[in-house]
């Protein structure tokens, strides 16, 4: 590794490279594997830089208009005040699977630690109008995948992705957040404290320079990073117009596994990952089909051993098998149980307090992700 790619003062360079207008990714792989550093890039001649396929001359006559160095020292003013890092393509910290797809980012801002576990990651997202069914088969995966010691990758939106970190950090797992937009601008705003414990149990990543805002064209382009960085991509909701569903072809196209949790047929989330298996996408009920498919377990490993253990009496298992993977009313319950209301409520209420069930607005209830100690599992 050249010394002038890890040197502090070469930093300016790798970051006034990226504000040329209109050279995109590929066009600066291009002119790094041609040129190796930043700088020997800025001091080539037209003619070399015209020699580079795809470059044209409105953007060799930026780059030999020089560097703008007064915007790279102030983003990097503002990495330095929030305690951000900026890790280039030369850096021992770059992800070396992200290095390997067409259009690999040509520098990362970075704030917690990408560590070397992190090669072993897969990717959980889906639709942000995610459905309670949605959000809970991502919590059940994402736990799963982290207690096989798979980290995960997701893109912080609100829905699924969200449903996947958190469920990776419930489990005191790793996992890694890509922003469509600089690193410090946290979006959707609710997700600030998510942002921050992301920081401390795995890290928050961005091609984006700071100050950029989270516009629509940059999420496609954040996509090709969630899935660069996994070895495989878990689409648990998606419509066909979705940004999961965009991911799930940029996995295609960097031969990454596509794996799809089959929905309700009748949903519009579930639409693009019902089409995705019907493509052969794999079909996943559980991370053990995840892991199974890529090898990382043995055969007849028991991925629900880190659930949560409820013991429940013989009328509240009864209930209990009765719920739904859907919030159910307490009328339904009532009509399905047989039980009175009021009788019903008092049993659902000692139920939440063991765990076993999750209370829903407008006095709904559905299974928690629990495993019975007499045996039966949710």
């Amino acid at each position: 590794m050249d010394s002038i790619e890890n040197s502090q003062d070469n930093l300016p360079l790798w970051i006034a490279l990226g504000k040329v207008s209109n050279i995109g990714p590929v066009l600066i792989k291009r002119l790094l594997d041609k040129f190796k550093s930043p700088e020997a890039v800025f001091g080539a001649s037209e003619s070399e830089l015209l020699a580079i396929e795809g470059l044209g001359e409105k953007i060799a006559r930026q780059i030999l208009h020089g560097p703008d160095m007064e915007y790279a020292e102030s983003q990097i003013d503002t990495v330095q005040k929030k305690g951000f890092r900026i890790v280039t393509r030369h850096s021992s910290e770059y992800p070396a699977r992200l290095k390997e797809i067409y259009d690999p980012p040509f520098l990362l801002y970075v704030r917690g630690q990408i560590e070397d576990s992190d090669s072993r990651a897969i990717a959980v997202i889906g639709s942000r109008r995610a459905t309670h069914y949605g959000k809970k088969v991502a919590e059940i995966i994402s736990e799963q995948l982290v207690s096989s010691g798979v980290t995960v990758v997701s893109g912080l939106a609100r829905g699924i992705d969200s449903a996947a970190h958190r469920a990776a950090l419930k489990q005191q797992g790793r996992t890694l957040a890509v922003l469509g937009c600089g690193l410090d601008v946290i979006y959707p705003a609710e997700n600030a404290s998510l942002y921050r414990d992301i920081e401390s149990s795995g890290a928050v990543i961005s091609e984006l320079p700071c100050g950029t805002p989270p516009e629509g064209q940059n999420f496609p382009r954040r996509n090709r990073i969630i899935s660069g960085l996994s070895l495989g991509v878990v689409v648990v909701e998606a419509s066909f117009r979705s940004g999961a569903f965009v991911t799930a072809r940029h996995a295609l196209e960097q031969n990454r596994e596509v794996f799809a949790v089959p929905g309700n047929i009748t949903s519009t989330t579930s639409s693009g990952t019902n089409y995705l298996i019907k493509q052969g996408a794999s079909l996943v009920t559980s991370a053990e089909d995840v892991l199974s498919e890529l090898e990382f377990i043995m055969p007849g490993a028991d991925s629900r051993e880190s659930l949560p253990i409820v013991t429940l009496e013989a009328n509240q298992v009864k209930l209990f098998e009765e719920l739904d993977d859907e919030p159910m009313h307490i009328d339904a319950i009532s009509r399905k149980s047989g039980v009175g209301v009021p009788q019903l409520l008092g049993i659902l209420l000692d139920m939440e307090l063991k765990g076993a069930v999750t209370q829903i607005s407008g006095k709904r209830f559905v299974k928690s992700n629990v495993k019975l100690y007499n045996g039966s599992t949710s």
